[in-house]
C-alpha cells in the first residue's frame, strides 16, 4: 500500500488529489457508457446480445435473455441446507431492518380546515442490478430484493451477468428467486442498466432501479436519470478505517484486504491514524496476510493504484478525512468510537469498534450493503426500503377551507400576473 505523511512536503495536496478521485466521473468511461445506452435505445436486443457476447462471451439468443422456471428449479436443487440456512439467517435480519425504514401515510387539518397529508406506494415496477464478474455477489440479491418485497412492490425484475456457456450462478439464481424476484435476465453491465431504463422488445422498462455495479452500470445510471428513477450511485467498494493507537493492526489489515478483493481494480481502501507505530504495524500485518488470500492478484492491483496508508497529525484530522472522502464503509478503530461516529455524517455505512467489520454489514447485520460509493456519500445515503415507495402528496378542501384560502391565493395570482389561478379558485365560490 502506498504511505504518506502529514509532515511530508505537498500533504495537503495529495489529500486533495485522493478526495477528487473517483471513477463516477472519469470521461473516458462516460463516453464509451454512453454510446452503450445509445446502441441499445436503436437496437434494443439485438444490441444487447451483441454486447453480452462481447463483454461477457456468451453467445445467446433474444429467448435465452430470461431465465427459465427449470433453471430456477435446477437452482433450488442443487442448494445444500447450509446455504439455505445462510439465506434466512441474513433475510430474518434484512427484512426486520426494512420494516423499520417504511413511510407510512398520514394526514392533518391546516390553518384553513382542510385536510392535507401523504400517502406512500410501492413502485409498481422496479429492476435490480446484481453485479457478477469475477464474484457473483449472492448477499446483494437479499440486500435490495428484500427490500422491494417488503415495500411491496409487485413487479420486481433482476438484471445479471451470465458467464461464457451462458449460465448464472446456481446460487445467486436461488437467492435472488427466495428474495422475491419476479423476472430475471441474463443481461449485465451499462446495457442491462439502459434495457431496464429504456426497455427492449424482451425486458420492459421499470420505473426505478436499484442495485451496485462496476464504474458503468453506476455511469449508466446516472447517465439515465431522468428516462428513469435511480436509488443512490453504489460502485466500487470502498473501506476508510479510522483508528487511534488502540487498535488491533491485525484486524485492520483484514480488513482491508477483504474490502480490496472484489476484482474491479477501482476499489478504494484506506488507513487513517494519528498513529506512525499503528501504520507500520498495519504494513507488516498486511505483508503478512497477504500472501494467503486466493485473490491475492486483485487485491495487489487494488492496493497498489488506491490503496493508503495516511498519518494523520491528530484523530480530529482523520474525522475530517473521513468527512471529506464520505467512504463507504468507515470502521472506527478507536477508544470511543461512539463518540466519534456522531462526528461523522457523510459515511455509507459506519461500523463501531474491533467486533464490527465490515463483511457483517456486507452480509447479515441487517442494513442494506448497497451504499453510495465515490464521494457520493456527501449527497447519497445507503439504499433503504422506502425508496420502493413513491410519495404523493393530498389535498382535500372543504367550501369553508377554500373561503378561508381565498383572499391569498387570489393575492398570490395578482402578484405572479397568473390571472387564471385566482379564477380557479374563485369561480368555487361565485366570487369571478
Amino acid at each position: 500500500m502506498n504511505v504518506i505523511r502529514h509532515t511530508e512536503a505537498g500533504f495537503a495536496a495529495k489529500l486533495d488529489q485522493l478526495a477528487r478521485a473517483s471513477s463516477l466521473f472519469d470521461p473516458q468511461i462516460e463516453q464509451r457508457t454512453r454510446a452503450i445506452i445509445e446502441d441499445v435505445q436503436a437496437r434494443g436486443n439485438a444490441a444487447l446480445l451483441e454486447l453480452t457476447a462481447r463483454f461477457d462471451g456468451a453467445h445467446l439468443t433474444a429467448n435465452q435473455l430470461a431465465v427459465s422456471r427449470a433453471e430456477l428449479f435446477n437452482a433450488a436443487v442443487q442448494a445444500g441446507g447450509e446455504l439455505r440456512q445462510a439465506f434466512a439467517f441474513a433475510a430474518k435480519n434484512i427484512e426486520a431492518f426494512s420494516k423499520k425504514s417504511l413511510r407510512r401515510g398520514w394526514s392533518a387539518r391546516n390553518a384553513q380546515g382542510a385536510v392535507v397529508g401523504e400517502k406512500f406506494d410501492p413502485f409498481q415496477r422496479v429492476g435490480i442490478y446484481i453485479p457478477g464478474g469475477t464474484a457473483p455477489l449472492v448477499s446483494t440479491a437479499l440486500m435490495t430484493i428484500v427490500l422491494a418485497r417488503v415495500a411491496g412492490c409487485p413487479e420486481i425484475v433482476v438484471c445479471t451477468p451470465c458467464g461464457k456457456d451462458g449460465t448464472i450462478n446456481p446460487a445467486l439464481l436461488l437467492a435472488a428467486r427466495l428474495a422475491g424476484a419476479t423476472e430475471i435476465f441474463r443481461v449485465g453491465g451499462a446495457q442491462a442498466i439502459a434495457a431496464l431504463a429504456l426497455g427492449t422488445e424482451t425486458i420492459r422498462p421499470v420505473q426505478k432501479i436499484f442495485g451496485p455495479g462496476n464504474a458503468y452500470v453506476v455511469t449508466a445510471k446516472r447517465l439515465l436519470v431522468g428516462h428513469v428513477a435511480i436509488d443512490l450511485l453504489p460502485g466500487p467498494s470502498e473501506l476508510l478505517v479510522v483508528a487511534d493507537d488502540s487498535a488491533n493492526p491485525a484486524f485492520i489489515a483484514a480488513d482491508l484486504l477483504a474490502q480490496a478483493e472484489h476484482g474491479s481494480g477501482h476499489e478504494r481502501v484506506w488507513l487513517a491514524t494519528p498513529s506512525a507505530r499503528l501504520i507500520q504495524a498495519v504494513k507488516k500485518e498486511l505483508g503478512r496476510q497477504l500472501p494467503a488470500q486466493a485473490r491475492r492478484d486483485f487485491i495487489e492491483r487494488a492496493l497498489a493504484s488506491n490503496g493508503w496508508l495516511i498519518q494523520v497529525k491528530s484523530l480530529a484530522d482523520a474525522v475530517a478525512l473521513a468527512n471529506r472522502l464520505a467512504p463507504e464503509h468507515c470502521e472506527l478503530h478507536t477508544r470511543n468510537p461512539r463518540r466519534v461516529a456522531d462526528q461523522i455524517v457523510t459515511a455509507g455505512a459506519l461500523f463501531l469498534g474491533p467486533w464490527s467489520p465490515t463483511v457483517l454489514g456486507d452480509y447479515v447485520a441487517g442494513p442494506s450493503h448497497t451504499l453510495p460509493t465515490g464521494g457520493a456519500g456527501r449527497s447519497f445515503a445507503g439504499l433503504t426500503a422506502d425508496q420502493f415507495q413513491r410519495r404523493t402528496s393530498v389535498v382535500e378542501y372543504t367550501r369553508a377551507a377554500l373561503k378561508k384560502s381565498l383572499s391569498a391565493v387570489k393575492a398570490f395570482a395578482e402578484m405572479e400576473g397568473l390571472a387564471a389561478h385566482g379564477k380557479s379558485a374563485a369561480v368555487r365560490l361565485g366570487k369571478t
